[in-house]
């Protein structure tokens, strides 16, 4: 037949598929040849746990299983010291109820000396004088002298640790305040001890006052503290200007008999 003839020829190239690379392929388009081999990327590799794509831990994640235990367990026991503690001092300063006519020895036990609480601060009538705690002491020499030292005034001391003091300490802002608290509760007005806490009160003074003692160098080198009398200096806070009230001027003094001390009292630095 004349015409346009189209045989397979024409249509597929001079070869059929699978030919030779380089030559025409089924759909007329050529196909690549081998060519230069270009680099592709490396195959992906495990860094391992150390690798550089590991996650990193801080903090307790990052400690040993049996590390982690002992830090749970450090916590709860926090945890539960500090339940205990609030819910003692809330008994404490509660009305009376059963609880505490049941379980009142513990309480006190755990509340005193150094947790006691009071209300002095919201009172109808606050707390409108400055009392400051005194100390002096006996002390025999290295050379076996004795003699008196002059009063140490422990209140000024922790005036003048918390005067600029952005972060006072407890004990520096509290102890020494309140161990006179407690032992002016539990003695009357000749100081003998009222109650089973008097004896109590007297010997966390004594201690509180020997131990400053020690820290001042108050027996002097290889000298010991042989007793100690304490003394509160007591003054009216001056009333503001515009009101008519007036009040003494003058200082107050209540001294305690002397105290003999013992090595408790010094944590054995003294005899």
């Amino acid at each position: 037949m004349d015409g346009y003839d189209t045989g397979s020829d024409a249509r597929h190239g001079p070869h059929e598929p699978g030919g030779a690379p380089g030559q025409h392929g089924t759909a007329g388009l050529p196909t690549p040849g081998p060519g230069p081999a270009v680099p592709g990327p490396a195959p992906a590799t495990d860094p391992g746990p150390a690798g550089p794509y590991a996650e990193s831990r801080t903090g307790v994640a990052a400690l040993s299983l049996r590390y982690r235990i002992a830090a749970a367990l450090a916590l709860a026991v926090v945890a539960v010291a500090a339940c205990v503690h609030i819910g003692m001092v809330f008994l404490h300063v509660a009305p009376a109820n059963t609880v505490t006519k049941k379980h009142g020895k513990a309480i006190d036990d755990w509340i005193y000396p150094e947790f006691e609480q009071n209300w002095k601060l919201f009172a109808p009538n606050p707390l409108q004088q400055n009392i400051a705690v005194q100390v002096r002491a006996e002390v025999r020499a290295a050379d076996g002298g004795v003699r008196t030292t002059g009063w140490y005034d422990l209140s000024a001391e922790d005036g003048r640790a918390i005067d600029g003091n952005l972060l006072p300490s407890h004990t520096q802002q509290n102890e020494l305040r309140r161990a006179w608290d407690f032992f002016l509760a539990t003695h009357d007005g000749d100081n003998r001890p009222v109650g089973l806490r008097g004896s109590l009160s007297e010997a966390y003074v004594r201690r509180i006052a020997a131990l400053r003692l020690g820290r001042d160098d108050a027996a002097g080198k290889s000298g010991s503290v042989i007793q100690v009398q304490v003394r509160s200096r007591t003054t009216n806070v001056p009333p503001p200007k515009w009101s008519g009230e007036k009040v003494s001027g003058q200082p107050v003094y209540r001294e305690l008999p002397w105290w003999p001390v013992s090595a408790a009292d010094t944590d054995g630095g003294a005899e």
